[in-house]
C-alpha cells in the first residue's frame, strides 16, 4: 500500500510541476505583451508629440497670416482708394 501512495504522490507532484510550468509560461506571455504595449505607447507618444508640434507651428503661421489679412482689410475699409486698380485690362476686354 505504501507503493500506491508513492505513485499518487509522484503523480500529484508531476501535476503540480506541470501547472507551475503553465503558470510561468502564461506570466511570461503576459509580461512580453505588457512590454510590447509599453513600447508601442512610448512610440505613439513620441509620434503624437511630433505631429502636434508640427500642427502647432502651422497653426501659428496661419494665425499670423490671418492677423495680416485683418489689418489689410481694415486698411482697405478705412482707405479704399489705396486698393483701386488703375490699369485697364489688356486686349480690349
Amino acid at each position: 500500500m505504501a507503493r500506491a501512495g508513492g505513485i499518487t504522490n509522484a503523480v500529484n507532484v508531476g501535476i503540480a510541476v506541470q501547472a507551475d510550468w503553465e503558470n510561468r509560461e502564461f506570466i511570461s506571455h503576459i509580461s512580453l505583451n505588457v512590454r510590447r504595449l509599453f513600447e508601442f505607447l512610448l512610440q505613439f507618444e513620441a509620434t503624437t508629440k511630433s505631429k502636434l508640434t508640427s500642427l502647432n507651428e502651422k497653426l501659428d503661421t496661419l494665425e499670423r497670416r490671418l492677423e495680416l489679412l485683418e489689418v489689410q482689410v481694415g486698411t482697405a475699409s478705412a482707405n479704399p482708394s489705396l486698393f483701386i486698380c488703375i490699369a485697364a485690362p489688356v486686349g480690349g476686354f
